[in-house]
């Protein structure tokens, strides 16, 4: 695989793209066809020959619920550096994804040349909309944990802004605000997570913070929110009206491909970096779906090197919106997410902890 961190996150065109994806995806599907015993039985069994001329999409995807079944991996088990865990309801089995030094690093470093690309290369003040005792256990990373720990990078003065006991913590953040007054603040958290223990909070107690210089990234499900029937516009605007949020960044990501995350630009579509792709595919054949036709949301990365996840089909339903053409002026395919598929498991960090309420 070419040195793939000297590549810009969003200019390659279609072609350039496809190009790199097939090389680097045929590279991938190789490696963990001859390392991985249950990937070689699964392609041996669809009589796949991944030594064979075919492009990025005609690689079979694995369904992500796989990985809460099978243990996955491609290296040997001393040489896993890390396991990240999805978030799972009691009793709900979770996905394991094996990852060792080398590809845990290649992820940090590419989640930051994607994510700098919408908050510049400086470090700012960091307000995390959650709890301290989510990071804990630095061995076996929650999903949740996970993305903390991953956005992370990019603060100062990384202040919680829940108690362990998922309160507001008024105090500390108002001093973090007196601290940092005057500066860009990002603020990063779960969807649900922000609208339960943030927004609502502001609004019932009637506190008044300023964060009109601040730009917040957050990501999760919306499926709680959808039945509260709060949309992504209510989301923001009345974040907007609480406490002067204007700048808040969605994105899309799964533990299953940790690193390549689909931010949403400032025209509210998510991109695919170069390092990633989405498929749409129909649900009735599994054929691509066009622009504009809801369907199925398979994914690709390159990032998957410890283990087989580098093609998945996951349980989320989108639209396919367009490709090199967004206003925002990224490169790439850019999309919308409708929602989970009917009858699929609960499985994001947002929705996980939303069903508890």
């Amino acid at each position: 695989m070419r040195d793939i961190l000297s590549i810009p996150p969003y200019e390659y065109n279609s072609q350039q793209k496809r190009e790199f994806l097939s090389e680097s995806l045929k590279e991938l599907t190789i490696k963990h066809y001859n390392n991985c015993a249950e990937y070689r039985a699964m392609l041996d069994a669809l009589v796949f020959d991944p030594y064979s001329d075919y492009s990025y999409e005609e690689i079979p995807f694995l369904p992500v619920s796989l990985f809460k079944e099978l243990e996955l991996k491609s290296i040997p088990s001393e040489n896993v550096f890390k396991t990240l865990t999805s978030s799972g309801t009691t009793g709900q089995a979770v996905s394991k994804i094996y990852l060792d030094k080398e590809t845990s690093a290649l992820q940090q470093k590419i989640l930051v040349k994607i994510v700098e690309n919408y908050l510049g290369a400086s470090r700012c003040p960091m307000l995390i909309i959650d709890c301290p005792s989510v990071v804990k256990d630095r061995k076996m990373f929650s999903a949740r944990g996970a993305g903390i720990i991953g956005f992370s990078i990019f603060g100062t003065d990384k202040t919680y802004a829940l108690n362990d006991d998922m309160r507001l913590n008024i105090e500390a953040i108002q001093s973090f605000l007196e601290r940092h007054r005057g500066q860009r603040i990002l603020l990063f958290g779960f969807t649900f997570m922000i609208w339960k223990h943030f927004y609502s909070e502001l609004i019932r107690t009637g506190a008044k913070l300023d964060l009109s210089g601040g730009i917040l990234i957050h990501g999760g499900g919306w499926k709680k929110l959808v039945s509260e029937k709060v949309s992504q516009a209510d989301f923001k605007q009345r974040l907007k009206d609480a406490c002067g949020l204007s700048e808040i960044h969605d994105y899309y990501g799964m533990v299953e491909q940790t690193g390549t995350v689909y931010m949403e630009c400032e025209h509210g579509h998510l991109h695919a970096s170069v390092f990633s792709d989405v498929i749409v595919r129909r649900a009735n054949d599994f054929s691509p779906a066009g622009y504009g036709e809801r369907g199925v949301i398979q994914v690709v990365s390159v990032l998957a090197s410890s283990y087989p996840g580098h093609s998945l089909m996951t349980e989320d339903e989108g639209i396919l919106l367009g490709e090199d053409d967004c206003p925002c002026g990224r490169r790439g395919k850019y999309f919308s997410v409708i929602g989970r598929l009917k009858n699929a498991e609960i499985r994001g960090c947002s929705d996980t902890y939303a069903a508890k309420f």
